[in-house]
């Protein structure tokens, strides 16, 4: 089978001739291409076009070897895309509407005779189950994520500011095989570790200071996650108290989780041992996420998320205590379910740490 052909059972299901796809993890997903410039117009004949301009057309040829390559030289995507549609005689085309722009929608709609169907991001459903190839890489992905935590631990001192740590954590990362970040990292120190996702800033690291960092890496296109949170110093009783109550929750978590149960089930198991706790309305956010070719993907396990997920399916595991003014702690690994629980793909501790100072 060809890659690309994978998507023709949701043409059906569309009841569509065609489909134009815009989103770049989903044509690197059918086609191999891994710039993000271009756009994949698939028919239910059996036909893949990827268009694209002259700098991508010769890696669009060498990695898109199922799909027919057209460059746009000379026309616009939107006119290059209705001659490939009126070849094959699509009458009904549907996109993706999550991430099609309106002056594109706008450009297609007056280049093109068909209909025009906007459909959610329904080709997501193929990316959710992981192959072997892309767990080989998620594998490493973490792996190389691990790596740099163990170094940058020799890093953390008094006076090294937040946006020092968030750069050596990329550094380490990039010099272990990652070809960047899979987002940009987060290091927040002291009151800046009660915000989830605060931005590394000038702050420099104090002794006593909570310090939560929350990085992954890209490594062949695939995405890691992980966060660690450690103590410069010594650690107080109340600090003790709220990481302990936040690993219980997330070790709880990945002893129960298993194919089949609903992404609020799997959340609800850490929600309600950190609400016992007496830390109520301290976990503003989801308890995980799937990951792949982006750092967010379905299915997710939140307090909403009826969503079942499957054995085979990434997720984040990530825990949290948020207190304003004081800090927080979030504790992530990334895992793969299984049928009747879990492969953690993180392996870096999750005892306390507490950072020699002097």
């Amino acid at each position: 089978m060809r890659s690309w052909e994978r998507a023709l059972p949701i043409l059906a299901e569309q009841s569509a001739d065609a489909m134009i796809v815009r989103d770049i993890a989903n044509i690197r997903y059918l086609t191999g291409y891994t710039n993000d410039t271009g756009v994949l117009v698939i028919t239910k004949d059996g036909f893949a076009g990827l268009i694209t301009d002259f700098r991508f057309l010769f890696q669009a040829r060498s990695e898109a070897k199922d799909c027919e390559i057209f460059d746009v030289a000379g026309t616009s995507y939107s006119e290059l895309i209705n001659k490939i549609l009126a070849e094959h005689g699509a009458a009904r085309v549907a996109f993706e509407r999550n991430v099609t722009k309106y002056g594109e929608y706008e450009a297609m709609k007056n280049a093109c005779a068909q209909e025009l169907v906007p459909v959610d991001n329904v080709l997501i459903e193929l990316r959710k189950i992981k192959t072997a190839e892309e767990l080989a890489k998620l594998r490493q992905a973490e792996h190389i994520g691990d790596i740099a935590y163990e170094k940058i631990l020799s890093d953390l001192k008094p006076g090294v500011t937040e946006r020092e740590i968030a750069a050596k954590l990329t550094y380490y990362m990039c010099l272990e095989g990652a070809s960047g970040n899979s987002f940009d990292p987060i290091v927040a120190s002291g009151v800046n570790s009660s915000m989830p996702h605060a931005i590394p800033g000038t702050r420099r690291l104090q002794e006593g200071d909570f310090i939560t960092m929350d990085f992954g890496c890209i490594y062949e296109g695939y995405c890691s996650d992980m966060t660690r949170t450690v103590v410069l110093g010594r650690a107080d009783a109340k600090q003790k108290e709220i990481y302990e109550t936040v690993l219980r929750a997330q070790t709880a978590v990945l002893e129960q989780i298993r194919g089949g149960m609903a992404g609020k089930e799997i959340d609800g198991i850490a929600r309600t041992i950190i609400n016992d706790a007496g830390y109520e309305g301290c976990f503003g956010h989801g308890l995980g996420h799937s990951v792949g070719l982006e750092i967010h993907e379905p299915p997710y396990s939140n307090a909403r998320s009826s969503e079942i997920v499957r054995a085979g399916s990434m997720m984040t595991v990530e825990p949290g205590i948020y207190i304003e003014g004081f800090g927080g702690v979030r504790i992530e690994d990334l895992v793969l379910v299984t049928e009747d629980g879990c492969e953690n793909f993180t392996h870096s501790p999750k005892e306390l740490t507490e950072i020699p100072v002097g």
